[in-house]
C-alpha cells in the first residue's frame, strides 16, 4: 500500500496555510541562524530568500559543532559564520551569552534554531523577546524533546508532523506559529518518516518567519 506513495510529495496538512505578506517597501528581516548538523533547514531559508518568497537576509550562522556539515553548506551559500563550541564553555548561560554577543555584533534582530541541539536559557530568550523560533519533528505539544520521531513511530500515532514556535525556558513548550501534518505509514521506519517530516520543514520554516515577522510589524505599528 505504501508503496504508492512518494515520500517527497505524500499528503500533508499546513496551518495556517495562508501568510500575510510583509510590506514590500520594509528593510529584510534580519536572521541570525543557529545549527548543530547538516543544515538543511539554513539551505532551505537560504533559496526562499534568494526566490523571493520571504523578505529577509542571513546575517550570520552559529554553530556548535566543529563537525558539523552545516558550516561547509554555509561557505556554499555565502553565509558567515561562526563556531562557539559548547565544550568550551562552562555552562549552558555563558555559551548564551556568547551567542547574544555574535548575533548582536552582526546586527541580527530575529534568532532561528535550524536543528540546534542545545537547551537555551533565559539569557537567550531576553535578548531576543518574542523573536527567538525554533522548528521541531513533531506535532506539538505532543512528543516534544530529542526523539519525537521515534516516539510517534513507538507510540502508533498515524499522524505526524512539524511545528515552528517561539522559544521559552521550557523545551518545546512555546507558542505555536505553524504547523505542517504528514501521514505515518505502516512501514514506516525513522529514516522514511524523518525524510517526509524534513519536506514539510523546509515549506513551512520561512512561512513561520514571515508571520512572525508580519505580526511584530503589525504590534509596531498597532
Amino acid at each position: 500500500m505504501t508503496a504508492l506513495f512518494d515520500p517527497f510529495s505524500s499528503p500533508s496538512l499546513v496551518s495556517p496555510d495562508r501568510i500575510p505578506p510583509i510590506n514590500a517597501a520594509s528593510s529584510p528581516v534580519k536572521l541570525g541562524l543557529m545549527a548543530s548538523g547538516s543544515g538543511s533547514n539554513v539551505e532551505a531559508i537560504a533559496e526562499a530568500i534568494a526566490v523571493g518568497k520571504l523578505n529577509a537576509q542571513i546575517q550570520v550562522l552559529v554553530y556548535n559543532n566543529p563537525d558539523a556539515k552545516v558550516a561547509a553548506r554555509a561557505d556554499r551559500l555565502g553565509i558567515p559564520k561562526v563556531l562557539l563550541n559548547h565544550r568550551e564553555f562552562k555552562s549552558r548561560e555563558a555559551l548564551d551569552q556568547a551567542i547574544v554577543e555574535t548575533m548582536q555584533a552582526y546586527q541580527a534582530e530575529w534568532v532561528i534554531m535550524a536543528g540546534w541541539m542545545r537547551i537555551v536559557t533565559q539569557v537567550l530568550i531576553d535578548a531576543f523577546p518574542k523573536r527567538a523560533l525554533n522548528i521541531h519533528p513533531s506535532l506539538l505539544p505532543s512528543f516534544p524533546g530529542a526523539h519525537a520521531i521515534e516516539q510517534a513511530l513507538e507510540t502508533g500515532v498515524k499522524i505526524t508532523g512539524c511545528t515552528v514556535h517561539f522559544i521559552e525556558l521550557k523545551v518545546d513548550s512555546g507558542p505555536i506559529i505553524i504547523q505542517s501534518a504528514v501521514p505515518v505509514f505502516p512501514d514506516d521506519t525513522r529514516e522514511t518518516l524523518h525524510q517526509r517530516i524534513q519536506v514539510e520543514e523546509h515549506r513551512i520554516y520561512p512561512m513561520a518567519i514571515a508571520l512572525a515577522a508580519r505580526q511584530a510589524q503589525t504590534r509596531n505599528q498597532s
